[in-house]
């Protein structure tokens, strides 16, 4: 199984859920990644001020990807079959 490639016991059941459920389970991923890069911006935005990075103007630019990352990610997303 490569790394990009879902084990079929997995696609399987995913593909067993409904539309709606799939949509509710993607959103939550997606929603958490977008945290986990929020994060990992304001971790990195701290330490180039801290002087263990070098900043070249990174830090602010780390916030503000954050900010929009986390506004954009609470936008809800449409309900199944309105793509």
């Amino acid at each position: 199984m490569s790394k990009t490639t879902m084990p079929d016991a997995l696609l399987a059941d995913w593909n067993r859920m409904s539309d709606q459920l799939q949509l509710v389970v993607a959103g939550s991923a997606l929603q958490r990644a977008t945290e986990t890069l929020a994060q990992q911006a304001e971790i990195l935005a701290g330490e180039m001020e801290a002087g263990a990075l070098a900043d070249f103007g990174g830090a602010d630019a780390l916030r503000l990807f954050a900010a929009i990352a986390r506004v954009g990610g609470r936008e809800p997303f449409p309900a199944a079959g309105h793509a």
